[in-house]
This record gives C-alpha cells, structure tokens and sequence, in this order.
C-alpha cells in the first residue's frame, strides 16, 4: 500500500486580537498547550510567539509582540526580492533589456520556454522601479517612470461617404489604418501612413509628402499591393484625408468620432513606432521610406504574447496575409541596435 502522507495543517499568522488572548491567558497561568487548544493553532507557535516577542524581563506584552511582528513582516520581502536571489535569472532579465525586449516579452519568453526559475511582467516592472533596477530603467522603450496622461481632443468634423464601423462584416481578415505627422510647429506636412492587421499585428507603412486625400490614397493602394496583400477591409479614423477612401481598392468602414479603442491594433502599433524609433516632435522631413520599413521590420519581428509570443511574420505566413518576409537591408548605424529583431 502507498504509504499516506501527513496533512499539513491550515497555518495562519496571528493577529493583534490573538496576542491580547495570549497575554489574558499567560496573565491567568494558563499553560502554552492550553492556550494553543483555545486559539486553535499549534502549540510551537504559541512557544516562538512567546519566546521571540517577549521583553527583556521575561513578560509578554500584545502591543509590542504585535509592533514587533510587524516590523519583521515588512522586513521580509523588498521589490525585487526574487531577482537579487537568482543571479542567473538577474543576467537573463537584464541581457533582454539590453537587447531591448520589453519586460512582457523577457516574461513571456521565459514561460514559453517553460524555464525552471522564472518571473512574471509585474515583477520585472517592480524590480525594475526599485533601488536594485533603476539603472536599467534606461533600456525601456518609454524611460519614464510614471503613466503618461492621456489629453483631451479636439472636435473634428465627419467625413463624406462614410460607412460606420458597425456595419462591418464580422468574419474576414480586418485591418486597420491611420497616420502619424510631424510636429505643428515644425510646419512641415511630410507623414506616415501605416496599416496593421488585427488578426496578426503585421504592420505596413508608406511615408507621404503631405495629407492630401490622393496622395493618402495612393500610399494605401502601395501599401496593400493593389490588394495582392490578403486584406478584407480597412478600418480609418474621421480625418478628412480619408475623403477618397472609395479609391483604396478594398471596403473601408470608419470609426465613431474621438474613439480611437475601436481601432486599438493601429494604436498600438504606431504607439511602439513612436517608442523605439520615431518619437514625437520628431520632424518627419528627414524621415524615409526605407527607415520607415526598417523599423516596421523591427517590430514585425518582436514575440507577441497575444499571438502566442511568436512575431506577426510567422502568423502571417501561417494565416496566407504574406507569402514571404521581406528582405530588407539595414544600414550599420541602425544594424548594430536592432539586429537581434530579425533573428526570424
């Protein structure tokens, strides 16, 4: 027969409530067995409560075992804790930030690969934000420490022609689009037309002398290859360079105003543009359309942890969107920083 295992017994920590019954008790000369039966624990934490917590000339007082406890269980754990322990996990984590992974991905990949010691995002970010991370804070795409306030916009007026979002079809391969521009204050009307595919976070791009609607159009015709790229449907904002949207070759449904979560996959993609290669008030004049595709390359070629930390390229391929990567050639200022991206 098996031979039975013990069952560990329910542990719990004892409160302020519970050290004012021990004191009681200890005052009335009931013995430690006694009082362990009355708080229904076990009888040698009766014994190191009283040992560890009584004052100098042997009484035990509730308030200050309940102060001293405290102080050690704040003292026990510190951000960071299980990082500064392993030092082989520490190298891991900071190796992918010098590679410049995110804390999701160095997470992720560690829980694909199923590795004995590892940590999730949180933690990272945690150890990151403590005294023992703050060096690295440096290799984050956002090198900030707090949550950016998202401002109010403005109101913009519908476009002709439009088709609401909701009567879009809910099967098919979706995608998404919208533009990012140079600063206001720069004056200069060169942008970028990106496009991301909802179902595989591919992102594609074009950069564009300025916003006129057919020059927008064009760039949208160029970017799904007069539709030999697999795509259904186009979801836009309200801009008015949208006005021609009936000649992008394939159907176009539009956003409700100011609502840029029903577009989230474009958001988020030109959001990590901006992040790792392009920020804002970043004049796009210099911008071109090769560094543009380059660092789309870039990104098509990060884990994501929606697509089960594989790169939007190999669910691509996998779904029939693309036949083949793209070969594009780096220069050696920007190879050096990016090159582990492409590892495909």
């Amino acid at each position: 027969m098996p031979k039975r295992t013990k069952r560990r017994r329910h542990f719990r920590h004892l409160n302020q409530f519970d050290r004012d019954r021990i004191e009681a008790l200890l005052q009335a000369g009931h013995k430690q067995k006694e009082i362990a039966g009355i708080l229904n624990v076990d009888k040698g934490t009766i014994s190191r409560e009283i040992q560890k917590r009584k004052l100098k000339n042997g009484c035990y007082k509730a308030a200050v075992a309940h102060q001293k406890a405290r102080v050690k269980r704040l003292n026990s754990k510190y951000q960071g804790m299980k990082i500064e322990k392993y030092p082989a996990l520490k190298h891991l984590i900071i190796t992918g930030l010098k590679e410049y992974r995110s804390p999701d991905e160095i997470a992720g990949r560690m829980k694909k690969e199923k590795l004995k010691i590892r940590i999730n995002t949180n933690a990272i970010y945690k150890w990151l934000y403590s005294v023992w991370g703050q060096s690295y804070c440096r290799y984050l795409c956002t090198k900030r420490y707090r949550k950016k306030k998202q401002k109010r916009l403005p109101k913009r007026g519908m476009i002709p022609n439009r088709i609401s979002l909701k009567q879009r079809p809910k099967g098919g391969i979706h995608a998404e689009g919208d533009l990012f521009v140079s600063p206001i204050k720069s004056k200069v009307q060169r942008s970028g037309t990106v496009v991301c595919v909802s179902l595989t976070q591919l992102l594609l791009g074009q950069m564009v002398k300025n916003k006129k609607p057919a020059i927008v159009a064009g760039a949208i015709r160029k970017i799904t290859n007069n539709g030999n790229i697999l795509i259904d449907d186009l979801i836009l904002d309200n801009g008015i360079e949208n006005k021609l949207h009936q000649q992008f070759g394939l159907p176009t449904y539009f956003a409700d105003p100011h609502s840029p979560w029903q577009k989230p996959h474009i958001e988020n993609g030109i959001g990590l543009l901006r992040r790792w290669f392009i920020p804002k008030k970043t004049n796009l004049k210099n911008i071109s359309n090769h560094h543009l595709k380059k660092c789309l390359h870039v990104l098509n070629g990060k884990y994501r942890r929606s697509l089960g930390y594989r790169n939007a390229y190999e669910v691509s391929i996998e779904r029939g969107i693309i036949q083949k990567i793209p070969d594009i050639k780096f220069g050696e200022n920007l190879r050096e920083k990016v090159a582990f991206h492409c590892r495909i």
